[in-house]
């Protein structure tokens, strides 16, 4: 497949393809911190998952070159086909050493799956369509089994490893955040989380719910419009403007006690709590509410099926399932929130239901003698009020306010 012609300014390189700025990392969520619409993002990504590509894709790259295999074999995952889906074109398959061979911040071309600085060919790989993608994933799902069998095995081992954290909540630190008793929404950067959050917020209006980014998720409460309590993770995708907006911030930890994140907090100048355990920050921020008393679990952007678990094609996601178990029926997935919960009249609401009533009340008097002579009587005192007070303004004619008088002592007269 030949990639599509882009326009150049002039004094860019020569020749078709696509031309722009290279952003290259080998870890795909620290590219895209610096990705701008238009670069051309180099990756070294096996397997890409869906999470990130979806987060590659809001960058709006011109083009993605993964260095590794999109697509192994080892099971279908989800990233290569979000990627084309969005119009973004996908070369795969470059090599390790063309990590190497391409500089950050230089300008390329790619035509054909090949890449060029200048005339120069740095590699080239395999130029992704959607028939390919198709065909790659057919082939995954026969390897299913084996990723199954790997994900029951990692399961047990995490279970023996962390059996007393699972089981009676050992080494989960205090927070000064007020939980107990209270919903808790915890906010993953993962699957959809920009839709949950968009669904959720008359849930989150009216709850008030304890506020949890995961890393990255602290940012995306942000971009909502709402400020975290609590920041759960390892600190490698959230930014200062989170770790500085007030929330109380807990670094994951390894078991060990290591926190490759706690320096950068504390350059920051903020004391964090340490929160040390194996498993992913989701767990951590799970535990953490469950421990600490939340009444209800709302998770935004998380991992809710076996798909989704090993897309994310790490032997950790094992412990988040187990995970799940622990927490139990306070768990509630906010793509099943939007068909549970219907909102409450709000108070808008209940005043145009007010207004409503009282229309349809004023409309039956004025039907009836006695509710007209009453209009009659209102309409006078009115009539006069006015008069009395124009009179501070323009001299009132003293027959008109006699008419006015008379006309009041009738309604009165009517209604005795």
């Amino acid at each position: 497949m030949r990639l599509p012609l882009l326009r150049r300014a002039p004094g860019t390189q020569s020749g078709p393809g696509i031309v722009g700025v290279a952003r290259v990392d080998r870890r795909t969520k620290n590219l895209t911190a610096r990705l701008r619409p238009g670069d051309i993002a180099v990756i070294d990504h096996q397997d890409l998952d869906q999470v990130a590509a979806e987060t590659l894709v809001g960058c709006r790259p011109a083009v993605v070159l993964n260095a590794a295999r999109s697509i192994s074999g080892r099971y279908p995952n989800l990233g290569p086909q979000t990627v084309l889906d969005a119009g973004i074109p996908l070369v795969d398959g470059l090599g390790d050493e063309f990590m190497t061979a391409v500089r950050e911040g230089e300008t390329i071309r790619v035509d054909d799956g090949v890449v060029f600085r200048g005339e120069a060919v740095l590699g080239g790989g395999t130029v992704q369509d959607l028939a390919g993608v198709a065909a790659a994933m057919d082939e995954a799902r026969a390897g299913l089994a084996t990723q199954l069998e790997s994900f029951v095995t990692n399961t047990l081992e995490y279970l023996q490893r962390e059996r007393a954290l699972l089981l009676d909540g050992a080494r989960v630190p205090p927070v000064r955040t007020k939980i107990d008793g209270r919903p808790v929404l915890i906010v993953v950067r993962g699957y959809h989380y920009r839709e949950d959050l968009a669904t959720l917020r008359p849930y989150i209006r009216e709850n008030r719910p304890v506020l949890i980014g995961v890393d990255g998720g602290a940012d995306a409460i942000l971009e909502a419009g709402y400020t975290p309590h609590l920041v759960v993770g390892d600190m490698d995708s959230v930014s200062d403007r989170a770790l500085t907006c007030g929330a109380e911030i807990v670094v994951h930890a390894y078991r060990d006690g290591r926190a490759p994140g706690l320096e950068r907090v504390q350059n920051l100048g903020i004391t964090p709590v340490v929160f040390a355990m194996t498993g992913t920050s989701e767990d951590a921020a799970m535990l953490l509410a469950d421990d600490r008393g939340a009444s209800v679990i709302v998770a935004v952007g998380s991992h809710n099926n076996l798909e989704e678990f090993l897309d994310k094609g790490r032997a950790g996601m094992a412990s988040t399932w187990l995970i799940r178990l622990r927490v139990g029926g306070k768990l509630v997935d906010a793509k099943g929130v939007s068909r549970l919960y219907r909102q409450r009249i709000s108070n808008g609401q209940l005043t145009m239901l007010l207004v409503a009533g009282l229309i349809a009340v004023a409309t039956a008097m004025a039907s009836t003698p006695k509710g007209q002579i009453l209009y009659a009587f209102m309409g006078a005192r009115l009539n006069e009020l006015w008069a009395f007070a124009s009179s501070f303004f323009v001299d009132a004619k003293p027959e008109a306010l006699g008419g006015l008088r008379t006309l009041a002592r009738t309604a009165v007269a009517l209604t005795s």
